[in-house]
């Protein structure tokens, strides 16, 4: 699997452990950046909706405009693969800069 393919992968969800161990032998620079960026955007789109749903399920009338707030991480996941795909090292608007240096076990 090629550093780009690996970069894109990231960004999909549950894909990001097809990137993460179908391509740990070609592993460089450029993708562990876009396997960090990929997880720290999935785990934070995790918990924002855990929370979201907590708020929604105590305030059954917030659903809808709560609800859209899911849109935001769908605009991110684009432009990381946009970032991916152009084999640029760019850190997500908002989130990404948190996840620049974070997961060690990346490196590996």
């Amino acid at each position: 699997m090629s550093s780009k393919t690996q970069s894109i992968l990231a960004y999909l969800g549950i894909l990001w452990l097809i990137a993460y161990f179908g391509g740990k032998e070609k592993r460089d620079t450029l993708s562990t950046y876009h396997l960090r960026q990929g997880l720290g955007l999935l785990v934070v789109a995790i918990l924002v909706n855990l929370i979201l749903n907590i708020i929604i399920l105590l305030v059954p009338t917030l659903s809808t405009p709560l609800s859209l707030i899911s849109v935001i991480f769908l605009i991110l996941m684009i432009f990381g693969i946009i970032n991916a795909a152009n084999e640029v090292r760019k850190p997500l608007p908002l989130i990404g800069k948190l996840f620049e240096n974070q997961f060690p076990f990346l490196d590996k």
